[in-house]
């Protein structure tokens, strides 16, 4: 890719944080500190994108990588949704939450967040089912309601928060629209995923 600025069409920062092409891939900065020293809330210490391109049901391929900085109870993630499916990372494990980080709905905990280490996933997302795997990871099946209802605010789509006070990188982005027909074969598929009971995670949703 082109070095430079991204277009806000097919990228939308979030938060003030800072976003371009450098060296081949998309790289995302916390906001600068004039603009936290502006902000009352959501200041932007952790650099966030959202792709508002991405269909309601479709299925993205992506590589990914989170720099520096720290992790926190929120951060780093991957969406798909504001606030509708979340991956988070975390030195203990990686999980997936939805319904705005209600309900714990998957999770590894061989599956460490290693800072620098280069992820790479293929997600879908058709109706109120969502699967997602990782190249040497796990395989991750999720049906909920919330998943076929998108969140009326915020940055909808494929989306991802880096550790605060660190960088993301993204590279190899694919976004396809998915067909409405679906496969004979999937019912039987589906049946060989390992599905977790949902477990709440105490957060309580906004209303």
């Amino acid at each position: 890719s082109k070095s430079g600025p991204v277009k806000k069409t097919s990228w939308q920062n979030r938060q003030g944080t800072r976003w371009s092409v450098e060296d081949g891939v998309l790289r995302g900065r916390p906001s600068s500190e004039e603009y936290q020293a502006s902000r009352t809330h959501h200041y932007g210490y952790e650099p966030r994108v959202s792709v508002p391109v991405t269909p309601p049901e479709f299925l993205a391929g992506f590589s990914f990588r989170f720099v520096g900085g720290e992790e926190t109870d929120i951060v780093p993630f991957i969406e798909f949704g504001h606030h509708v499916c979340r991956v988070k990372f975390s030195n203990k494990g990686t999980f997936v939450i939805v319904d705005h980080e209600t309900l714990k709905v998957a999770e590894s905990d061989e599956f460490k967040y290693a800072p620098g280490t280069w992820y790479h996933a293929l997600a879908e997302l058709k109706g109120d089912e969502f699967v997602i795997q990782f190249v040497d990871g796990p395989t991750w099946y999720v049906k909920h309601d919330c998943l076929a209802k998108a969140n009326p605010s915020g940055g909808n789509g494929l989306g991802l928060a880096g550790p605060k006070d660190g960088t993301v990188e993204l590279d190899n982005v694919s976004i396809w629209k998915i067909r409405s027909q679906v496969r004979r074969s999937w019912n039987k598929r589906r049946n060989l995923f390992d599905v977790m009971n949902p477990e709440p995670t105490g957060k309580e949703k906004k209303k």
